[in-house]
């Protein structure tokens, strides 16, 4: 099964569909990866604050697959933003990996409220690893509309993603219209509102005559409006399911109703990103 691309700004591209380790145990890690690899994943998305990318490392050496065939994400940890342990966090990142070049790093959280609101600083630093050959593509990630126009007006250079909470309890229209009035690319993260949405009346309705699960159902809706998807599960059989989206369509009025599903601020699952100031000890 071929999972769609979508292209980015800086003439690249990232498959539609990728595998989350968001929470999975290092000691789960690789063989949860090896899993997803095995089915027919080639994204991966990770983060320095997950606490796993030597696992996904020892998963991606040791899956046989040709380097350039897996799309590799991670992200700057909260507690480095400072642009010389930005560089650090970085070159850790890359040998914890394994790897000499990542597909996309992204700036975890913008935290507003930390570094004398200096997230602007952190974001030159990131475009460095482009200019130097060590990024592909750079990112963010939890970027608030103000956030995102803030880094393009200071620095001219425009993130290829913004990752951001999306689900349809929590649309969140408002970053996904700035995301793309900037050309920059919707990753949605907790697709599924951390299984929040599966027991919704109107997508069990939808996933009933579809003959699909709920979960599948509800991944479509993203895949429909374009959102770039990475759910993660330790199941294989859900692991299976997740990646099983492209044999079956919504229609306009499907997915319409699904979005008429969204709460605004109350749906939202995680922190809001203009007050989080997160940063680990």
């Amino acid at each position: 099964m071929t999972v769609p691309s979508i292209q980015l700004h800086d003439g690249t591209s990232i498959p539609q569909l990728g595998f989350g380790v968001f929470q999975i145990d290092p000691a789960d890690t690789v063989e949860a990866v090896t899993t997803a690899l095995e089915v027919g994943y080639r994204h991966i998305d990770t983060a320095e604050m997950y606490g796993n990318e030597k696992e996904v490392g020892e998963a991606l050496r040791s899956s046989g697959i040709a380097r350039e065939d897996v799309y590799v994400t991670s992200k700057l940890n909260n507690g480095f933003h400072k642009p010389e342990d930005a560089e650090r966090a970085f070159e850790k990142t890359l040998a914890d990996l394994g790897l000499d070049k990542i597909d996309l790093f992204l700036v975890h959280w913008p935290l507003p409220t930390r570094y004398d609101g200096d997230f602007v600083s952190t974001w030159r630093t990131m475009a460095s690893f482009v200019e130097d050959g060590r990024a592909a593509s750079v990112g963010v990630s939890n970027f608030q509309p103000a956030h995102l126009q803030r880094i393009v007006d200071e620095t001219g250079v425009v993130p290829v993603i913004n990752q951001v909470e999306v689900h349809p309890y929590f649309t969140n229209e408002e970053v996904r219209a700035a995301n793309a009035k900037h050309g920059v690319a919707t990753e949605a993260w907790s697709p599924i509102a951390q299984g929040g949405v599966l027991d919704d009346a109107v997508i069990s309705e939808i996933a009933e005559a579809k003959g699909k699960s709920t979960a599948q159902v509800t991944l479509r809706w993203h895949v429909e409006r374009g959102d770039i998807i990475f759910p993660k599960s330790v199941t294989r059989s859900r692991v299976e399911e997740n990646f099983d989206l492209f044999d079956f369509s919504l229609t306009e009025d499907e997915v319409a109703r699904i979005s008429g599903l969204d709460k605004g601020e109350d749906g939202r699952t995680g922190p809001n990103p203009d007050t989080f100031d997160y940063i680990p000890d």
